[in-house]
């Protein structure tokens, strides 16, 4: 699986060496505003990389919360089918870390920050975690990170990826690159079918893509803290809830008109706003009705007399997607695509979307089809599916592990990655 660089891989990896100081640079900056600390830096210098067991290592790298969940559901199932193996997840950020801390790494996994995208840095990478399958989670191919695995012969293979219209155009500058990194993959699982082409438009090997849907289906259910629920749901007792989830501007505007349709017949109604970006939390709260409580300021539970929560904070969605049966999920109804719908749904938590999904469009269709979500348009429809929901609830496990949608088979696509990686050991 060697790969010759192309001009403008050659280029690429001439340019990260000489950009070596501007890291360092950039990287204790982040460490002065605290998005940093000290043991993120060394790992992603690798100067005090994590012990590595013995054993076949199964590394994989995503950038974000979900695909890092998505990878630690997907590692979840692989080591049931090749027991021997040991894992590694590499994230850029932390929340991604965080995250993967929090709900629990799969068995025999550990946890490190991705090498900075230098050869310098990624040749220390690579000699100390040696493994014999890479696996990269959607779009995010560092390409000195890539070439210097393809160049030790070290299967790799990519998955999720995801590819529209205007994610093609985002790439069009760079698809020399693409040109000379992806052939090498042995394997690339793609969303959907217009994904595949994409990736054979960029370089792929046709016979090597295969249409095998989203992994984020696959991710464990988001953790929460068993006595935090606990405590909510004794403060909240039989009060309705619902919860707008991952919300954008304009979408809070929307879940309160709906809120004002539903407080008449249920006057204690609970709307519980989770807006994408933390940092809106303020701006969100003006929105809402006097007495309303934001909770980064507050962990207090709210009283009845108090409509709404702003739930500002991190690393909390298990929580509220447990205490509220039924969800708005935001982003599809302000035109950014949609949002992932299984962490909802996982937990057994009744989602509505809007007509905007092309993110997880495949997903949205099954999930309609089975009646675990379903679309509307205006806050009309939106109250409408919201009662129902309270209405026809029926009695369910609200327990901090409880969940209501089996987790697909993977077993048929996953072989394929473990034969690829027992080929090259």
């Amino acid at each position: 699986m060697s790969a010759s660089p192309s001009w403008a891989l050659s280029a690429y990896l001439r340019l990260a060496t000489a950009m070596t100081p501007v890291w360092r640079w950039a990287l204790q900056r982040r460490l002065q505003r605290g998005k940093e600390t000290p043991q993120s830096l060394a790992q992603k210098w690798v100067t005090t990389p994590a012990p590595r067991p013995d054993g076949d290592w199964v590394w994989g790298h995503a950038v974000g919360v979900g695909e890092a969940m998505a990878l630690a559901g997907l590692f979840t199932q692989m080591g049931k089918l090749w027991p021997q193996a040991q894992f590694l997840i590499t994230t850029t950020a932390r929340t991604s870390g965080d995250a993967l801390h929090k709900t629990g790494l799969p068995p025999r996994c550990t946890h490190q920050f991705a090498p900075v995208d230098t050869p310098q840095t990624v040749a220390k990478f690579l000699d100390h975690w040696q493994p014999a399958l890479a696996v990269w989670c959607e779009m995010d191919l560092w390409p000195a990170l890539v070439h210097a695995t393809a160049k030790r012969g070290i299967a790799h293979a990519l998955v999720n990826a995801r590819l529209d219209e205007a994610a093609m155009a985002k790439r069009r500058w760079g698809r020399w690159i693409y040109q000379a990194i992806l052939p090498g993959f042995g394997i690339l699982w793609a969303q959907n079918a217009q994904s595949a082409q994409a990736l054979i438009a960029l370089g792929a090997r046709p016979e090597r893509v295969l249409v095998t849907g989203t992994i984020k289906s696959m991710a464990p259910a988001l953790a929460c803290d068993a006595a935090q629920w606990h405590d909510w749901q004794s403060g909240l007792g039989k009060r309705p809830v619902w919860l707008l989830a991952s919300s954008h501007p304009l979408e809070e505007a929307l879940a309160l008109q709906v809120h004002a349709l539903l407080r008449p017949k249920w006057p204690q109604a609970l709307l519980v706003i989770a807006p994408r970006a933390p940092a809106r939390g303020a701006e969100v709260l003006a929105l809402c009705p006097p007495g309303s409580l934001q909770r980064s300021q507050t962990a207090a539970v709210p009283a009845l007399n108090q409509a709404v929560y702003v739930a500002d904070t991190v690393g909390e969605m298990g929580l509220w997607y447990r205490l509220a049966p039924v969800a708005m999920l935001g982003g599809s109804w302000a035109p950014v695509g949609g949002h992932n719908p299984h962490e909802a749904v996982l937990l057994g938590c009744q989602l509505v979307h809007g007509p905007h999904v092309k993110n997880f469009a495949e997903s949205y269709l099954e999930l309609d089809a089975k009646g675990h979500s379903q679309l509307a348009m205006d806050a009309q429809e939106i109250a409408q599916c919201v009662s129902a929901a309270w209405d026809e609830r029926a009695v369910r496990d609200l327990s901090p592990t409880a969940k209501t949608a089996a987790q697909p088979d993977p077993s048929v696509h996953l072989q394929s990655l473990i034969d690829l990686a027992q080929k090259a050991v």
